[in-house]
This record gives C-alpha cells, sequence and structure tokens, in this order.
C-alpha cells in the first residue's frame, strides 16, 4: 500500500511539471482566451519557473493578458517581478495598471512607493483605489502626505475607503 501511495505521488507530481511547461508554451499562443487561461494557471502554481514567462507576458498585445500576468505575478511573490511591474504602471490600460499596483502591494518592495504615488490621481478610480491598497500594504510612511492629500480631493465612497485604510495600516492611527 505504501509503494501505491508513493507512485500515485510521483504521478501527480509529474503531471504537474508537464502541465506547467504546457502552460508555459500556452502563453505565446495565437489564441487570446489560451495566454488568458495560462498565465491564471500559472499564477496558482506556486513555481519559480513562471515568473520569467509571466514577465514577458506583461508585453503582449491584449490589456486582459497584461493585466492577469501582473496579478499572476502579485500572487507568486517573487522579487523579479518589481522592475517589469512598476513599467506596467504606466501602461496606457487601466486594467494592467491596475493588477500591477496590485502586485506590487503583494511582493511588498518598497521600491514601489513612489512610483505608485502618482496612481493616486489617476483618471480612473479602480486604479486609484488599487494604488491606495498596494500603499496600505507596503506600509511606508513616505506615503502618508500623498494619501492625506488625495483624501481631500476624493470624491469616490470606494476609494475614499480604500485610502483611508492604507492611512490607517500605515500610521496604526484609526482617525482616518
Amino acid at each position: 500500500m505504501e509503494r501505491s501511495v508513493k507512485r500515485l505521488m510521483e504521478d501527480r507530481e509529474k503531471r504537474r511539471e508537464e502541465n506547467i511547461g504546457r502552460y508555459i508554451e500556452q502563453l505565446l499562443d495565437e489564441s487570446t482566451p489560451y495566454r488568458l487561461r495560462a498565465a491564471e494557471a500559472l499564477g496558482e502554481c506556486a513555481d519559480p519557473r513562471a515568473v520569467e514567462p509571466l514577465i514577458a507576458a506583461l508585453a503582449d498585445c491584449e490589456n486582459e493578458v497584461r493585466w492577469v500576468a501582473a496579478q499572476a505575478l502579485g500572487k507568486l511573490r517573487d522579487g523579479r517581478a518589481v522592475e517589469p511591474l512598476l513599467v506596467l504602471l504606466g501602461d496606457r490600460d487601466r486594467w494592467a495598471r491596475r493588477g500591477a499596483a496590485w502586485s506590487l502591494g503583494e511582493l511588498g518592495d518598497q521600491r514601489a512607493v513612489e512610483p505608485l504615488l502618482p496612481l493616486l490621481a489617476d483618471r480612473k478610480k479602480d486604479v486609484r483605489a488599487a494604488a491606495a491598497d498596494a500603499l496600505g500594504k507596503l506600509r511606508d510612511r513616505r506615503a502618508v502626505d500623498a494619501l492625506a492629500a488625495a483624501l481631500e480631493g476624493e470624491e469616490e465612497p470606494e476609494v475614499r475607503t480604500a485610502i483611508r485604510r492604507a492611512l490607517r495600516e500605515i500610521t496604526g492611527e484609526v482617525g482616518f
């Protein structure tokens, strides 16, 4: 019986390895749905081999693929993704900017603080909220003044909530 369990586990690991290889290949497929599914699956695999292919997918021609690849990198929490995600903060697509901001918060690298600050004034409210959330996760006091200023001029309730939450996370004060 012990031998059966061992063989079952070995077979399972072999299938996992094969699937990761297939997903990495599918990131280059001409079909957008295949690339999307591959990026999503690689974000769930917790395998460092997925990082470089996902970084390459940040340059995909499809906005949605860039967004899903950015989020997948945040789930993998590998420091190699920080610089490429910082570049993605300037993407023309709001979903890509939003995904990059979220992932940078997940990665927890302080290099993201200054590049995230301009997104507090982004024209899209979901990007502003993602930037505030990320800054809160980073817990860097350099963001306090920018967050406080953004709170003053923000009209969207969900963004105001995200900014207040970030300020509480950074300062520990409940008055926000």
